[in-house]
């Protein structure tokens, strides 16, 4: 019998306190929630203050009957799920379960896992926090409502086996008003003017001076009268500016500032920086990863302080404590930093490696001096014109916090880097070398990346440091969203160039429209938006999203009372639902793109029961329409009558292989080849299925079954569903559309049929 019982919710976690407790305390883990709302009849008794009806999920019922056995055999419970709501909740469910007395139950909460911080807590305990109980239940039941009561509309009037989401349709309507913006930008071209100057110092050196012109030419004619009159101009310095500029390093990591900035840096998706960081909370090697706060601990000043001053000297060093100025911020503990400062680097995996050096370089530059710089900004006259020339360099004086840590930028282009200005003085006259004017098209908004988009959410105060992740993630899972790179294209830009007393014009390429890892809206993604928006309009809206946001953190305050709050909403939305339900017709996104050239039948794009397609033709008596699914990257909003037409073309036959035929398609699941029943799929960004030829469709046959069959490592005639093959983790047993592992020990070319079975009975009674 164990004196001590620890519950925490992950196996991590549990062996890493298990390190700071002695042998009176037995840590285990309950794996996460043990219960959540029953599915039927929402899981909510909405007639009794909207109780929640909870049920043991399946898969841990086990969990819970080890749990209780242990509970009743020890003297105290210690319960140590995270230090949010959430933890809150799985605490409070645990006691509920299990049948813990509260004179027996011990709420503990740390916000980093160290020995310090361990026997700290446990020397001070605290009852359940109901308050923060109710808060997370008000979310729970609210979501529930939400996505229970909105999608059956959504099946009704757009697509079956559709949902909607309260924080994940908000986040949609941002990412659909974005495309609209990108889709309808008007980009007008102009000509940007830059003049090379040749700038002799004292020692006779050259340096080489670029301005850029205060105004861009709409025209090419404009553009060849200013180079004609610039052949015949004087340059002349008009002003020499020298301004000091300081530099301050960002504050400590919060949940979405650590989210955007892995993704920047390192490319990491949201879900993928959360996993991580969740990984190096529970070794014990940074704080809490939940967190809208930048203050640090006085610890961790302290202990920031001696890294910098042993590191890089005390001109480096400059104490700071940051403000947390984000939108209703909440459970402000401590900004996301190392729990030992004097751990420069960790061992792990690499992606790991990564996140933590990520994360100490932020804190410790956070505690750094400013870097110094000097601005010169330099205005150069041109005689027989009105416009004026500006060059513009930085010198950094005092690298400060830069020396170990820079931020990065959303802005695709980057910082710009600063030219060095060569000494100047006001009345110089300057030698002009050439001067430039290339053809510039104006940037459309950005499209968001999921970094982005975190920023937005939180700016408009929708969802916490909690909910990013999964609201991105939800989206996506959805097929409401995609995350893609585009190829985009080449375009050609018009220059001009005077040099030597000559205009000569020349053009160069650009790439343009080329994306990388961006969140895109699919076609049922703007129907469903535009669906919402229409008839609730409410519940899409920022300002009611963030509204609640708040009446959650009021409630998580002790300062509302749970299910009234849910109530006020809860009466008009449900009238909502079934007005809609009566009144509004049935949406599609139908757009009519106009009529075939050759026919005269109506063209037209929408929603049907497979998602986007094309159709030709109405229904009736002598006619029936026909159909063709749209291509991935195609849009009903944006599709060109012409691009239809030629989805009809599709599948099309291009020869003959083997004596069977090949046929090229566009399926659910995108391009293919069809041969001998079999399918095929294109390559991403290399084929096209309208222009795929026959020798390359052969490649693409014959590559896919070398694959396939260096895939096979054995097969029984005897038991033909029955498979040894090699996957990407290695090899495996394929029976039934169910994979078994091989133990290492055994050779997986020389198993025998009787040996498969019994590592399929086996593999399949270790199965939950």
């Amino acid at each position: 019998m164990a004196e001590n019982l620890v519950i925490v919710e992950s196996p991590a976690k549990a062996k890493t306190i298990e390190k700071f407790l002695g042998k009176d305390f037995l840590v285990k883990s309950s794996f996460g929630h043990i219960r959540d709302l029953a599915k039927k009849e929402f899981g909510i008794n909405i007639k009794k203050n909207y109780e929640p009806q909870y049920i043991i999920s399946a898969d841990k019922k086990k969990v819970v009957t080890e749990l209780k056995k242990l509970a009743q055999e020890s003297n105290k419970i210690w319960l140590a799920s995270d230090e949010d709501r959430e933890g809150e909740a799985i605490s409070w469910h645990l006691a509920e379960v299990l049948g813990i007395p509260s004179e027996k139950a011990q709420r503990i909460v740390f916000h980093e896992i160290t020995k310090d911080a361990i026997q700290k807590a446990i020397k001070n305990p605290r009852p359940i926090d109901q308050n923060l109980v109710n808060a997370q239940q008000a979310r729970r039941v609210l979501d529930r409502l939400v996505g229970f009561e909105l999608s059956p509309v959504l099946w009704k009037k757009v697509k079956p086996s559709l949902s909607a989401g309260r924080v994940q349709s908000v986040a949609v309507r941002l990412l659909v008003e974005r495309e609209r913006e990108v889709l309808g930008f008007n980009s007008v071209p102009g000509y940007r003017v830059v003049a090379v100057f040749e700038v002799v110092d004292q020692d006779g050196k050259i340096t080489e001076l670029k301005a850029e012109l205060d105004r861009k030419f709409a025209t090419r004619a404009e553009t060849v009268a200013f180079l004609e009159s610039c052949k015949t101009a004087d340059f002349t310095v008009s002003g020499v500016e020298k301004k000091p500029l300081k530099k301050s390093p960002a504050p400590p990591f919060t949940t979405s500032t650590l989210q955007q900035e892995a993704s920047r840096k390192y490319g990491f998706s949201v879900s993928q920086t959360m996993s991580l960081a969740q990984k190096l909370y529970e070794a014990g090697k940074i704080t809490y990863m939940r967190t809208d706060s930048v203050n640090l601990s006085d610890l961790a000043l302290n202990t920031t302080k001696k890294e910098i001053l042993s590191e890089f000297g005390d001109k480096y060093l400059k104490t700071r404590q940051f403000k947390t100025k984000s939108k209703g911020a909440q459970e402000a503990h401590e900004a996301i930093r190392p729990t030992y400062m004097e751990h420069h680097e960790i061992t792990g995996p690499a992606n790991e490696k990564k996140l933590y050096e990520l994360i100490w370089k932020r804190t410790i530059a956070s505690q750094m001096s400013e870097a110094l710089l000097e601005k010169t900004t330099v205005n150069i006259k041109i005689s027989n014109r009105k416009e004026v020339l500006t060059a513009t360099g930085e010198v950094l004086l005092f690298d400060g916090f830069i020396r170990v840590y820079r931020e990065s930028s959303d802005d695709e282009n980057g910082e710009n880097g600063s030219e060095l200005i060569p000494p100047l003085k006001q009345g110089e006259t300057l030698k002009m070398e050439s001067i430039e004017a290339l053809q510039r098209f104006p940037h459309a908004p950005a499209r968001y990346t999921e970094a982005s988009l975190v920023k937005k959410l939180e700016e408009l105060g929708i969802g916490r440091p909690s909910t990013f992740a999964p609201t991105i993630s939800t989206i996506q899972t959805r097929e409401y969203v995609v995350k893609e790179d585009r190829q985009g294209t080449i375009r050609e830009l018009d220059g001009l160039k005077l040099k030597n007393g000559k205009v000569t014009g020349f053009t160069k390429n650009e790439k343009t429209g080329f994306e990388k890892s961006k969140l895109f809206p699919t076609d049922i993604g703007m129907v469903v938006n535009d669906f919402l928006t229409e008839h609730f309009g409410n519940i899409v809206d920022f300002n009611f999203t963030a509204s609640v946001e708040a009446e959650f953190d009021s409630i998580a305050d002790g300062k509302m009372v749970w299910y009234e709050m849910i109530h006020r909403f809860y009466k008009p939305f449900h009238e909502q639902v079934e007005l809609t339900e009566k009144t509004s017709s049935r949406s599609s996104g139908e757009r009519s793109l106009g009529n075939h050239p050759e026919t005269g039948e109506p063209v037209v794009v929408k929603i049907g029961r497979y998602g986007p397609m094309a159709q030709i033709g109405i229904a009736n008596e002598d006619t029936k329409p026909r159909f063709a699914r749209l291509a991935k990257g195609q849009l009903i909003e944006s599709i060109p009558l012409e691009e239809a037409i030629k989805l009809f073309a599709l599948p099309r036959s291009i020869g003959e292989f083997e004596d069977a035929a090949i046929s090229v398609g566009i399926g659910r699941f995108g391009p293919y080849i069809r041969h001998k029943s079999a399918f095929y799929s294109l390559k991403k960004g290399v084929d096209d299925p309208m222009t795929v030829d026959m020798e390359r469709a052969i490649t693409i046959i014959t590559e896919k079954r070398t694959a396939d069959i260096m895939r096979v490592i054995r097969e029984f005639p005897e038991e033909p569903g029955l498979k040894v093959l090699n996957g990407r983790f290695g090899p495996y047993i394929s029976f039934e559309k169910k994979n078994y592992k091989i133990p290492k020990t055994q050779d997986p070319a020389a198993l025998s049929l009787d040996e498969c079975k019994a590592l399929v009975a086996k593999g399949s009674a270790s199965k939950k």
